[in-house]
This record gives C-alpha cells, sequence and structure tokens, in this order.
C-alpha cells in the first residue's frame, strides 16, 4: 500500500533531484508505479503535495539540527557539524529546487520558509551564548547581531554567482568567510577548540 508518508518522501526526492517545474504529478505517479489517483487521494493537487513536501524537509532539517547540538562537545564543533551538512544538502539539491518555488508558487514557501528561518536563529542564538558560556567567545559580543551575521555568511559560502563552484572551493570559501568570521569571536580558548575542530570545516569538498 502507497502511503502518504512516501508519497511525500519520494516526491521530495524528486524535487531536490530535478526542481520543482521539471516534475509533474504524472512523474511522481510514475516513479511510484501507481496511478495519478492515488496521488490525489491524499493530496488536493500539486501545490497541496509541496507544501507537504517542504514542510517534511525542513522538519527533518530542524531535527538533524537539534541532534547535532545535542550530542556535540562544544558550540564551535556543532557550528562545524551544522555547516557541514548545509553545504552537503547544497550538493544534493537541485539548484533550481528553492528558485523554482519562489518563481511559480511564492505562497507554498513563504510560511514554511519563514519559520525555519526563525528556527534556525534561534538556533544559532543558543549556540552563541554556549560559546560564550563555555568561555570560546568573547563575553562583548552581541549574539542577535553576530548570529545574523552568521546566517549571512552561509548564504554567501553556497552564493554561485559571486564565488563560482569552479573557482572557489567549499574549503577555501569556508576558511575565508566563516572561519575566518569565527576566529573574530574567539577568545584564547575559543581559538583553540577552533583548530582542534578545523578539519570540520575545511575537510568538505
Amino acid at each position: 500500500m502507497i502511503t502518504k508518508e512516501y508519497i511525500i518522501e519520494l516526491t521530495t526526492q524528486l524535487y531536490l533531484k530535478l526542481g520543482v517545474k521539471a516534475v509533474t504529478i504524472a512523474d511522481i505517479a510514475k516513479e511510484l508505479s501507481t496511478s495519478k489517483r492515488t496521488i490525489y487521494n491524499h493530496f488536493i493537487d500539486k501545490n497541496d503535495l509541496m507544501h507537504a513536501c517542504i514542510e517534511q524537509y525542513l522538519a527533518s532539517i530542524r531535527s538533524n539540527n537539534d541532534e547535532i547540538i545535542n550530542t556535540c562537545s562544544s558550540a564551535i564543533e556543532a557550528m562545524g557539524m551544522i555547516q557541514r551538512q548545509i553545504l552537503k544538502r547544497a550538493d544534493y539539491s537541485n539548484a533550481t529546487f528553492y528558485k523554482d518555488i519562489l518563481k511559480f508558487y511564492p505562497s507554498v514557501l513563504k510560511e514554511s520558509y519563514e519559520k525555519n528561518a526563525k528556527f534556525a536563529f534561534r538556533e544559532l542564538l543558543y549556540l552563541s551564548k554556549w560559546g560564550v558560556k563555555e568561555g570560546l567567545f568573547r563575553s562583548d559580543l552581541d549574539p542577535e547581531v553576530t548570529m545574523a551575521t552568521v546566517q549571512t555568511l552561509l548564504k554567501l559560502c553556497n552564493n554561485t554567482k559571486i564565488f563560482p563552484s569552479g573557482k572557489f572551493s567549499k574549503s577555501r570559501l569556508t576558511e575565508g568567510i566563516m572561519v575566518a568570521y569565527l576566529r573574530g569571536l574567539c577568545t584564547e580558548k575559543g581559538l583553540i577548540e577552533v583548530k582542534k575542530q578545523q578539519h570540520l570545516f575545511l575537510n568538505i569538498d
């Protein structure tokens, strides 16, 4: 029996691989080896299915980040692990995935994207306060400004228009953007931790 959950899982994989615009309900039905009627038994239309896929995809990211934070020994290690996951997802995802949704289905993404952005900011805010408490980050830093900047820098690392992938490796960008900024936040103890965890930031190509 083809479940709603399985339809969401397979469709999300297709969207990430091919982009949203390129995938039709007929394509999804073919991949499921079923009829379009089976899909419409669970979803009103493509927008409804897409919304479910985005919600599930972003929820899995939030769950993965929570697991990283709960298992890492320091805020800097957690930041390195999260950075790696962001870059891996960028590699795995078709470049048009978000662009297609923003262009053709903006209302579908808006609510989910805003909710995820708020979650990501709260997560980074937690990491900054954790780092200060550990004595890894300077006590005089402004957590909100600092983590809003980190969010912007993470996006910059994935901007292939500014940094074409053929010219700029992920390690080079991470070293020049994220690690350089991270060092500026650190105490001497924090700099030692950055050096200890640098493999997370640099061995990513």
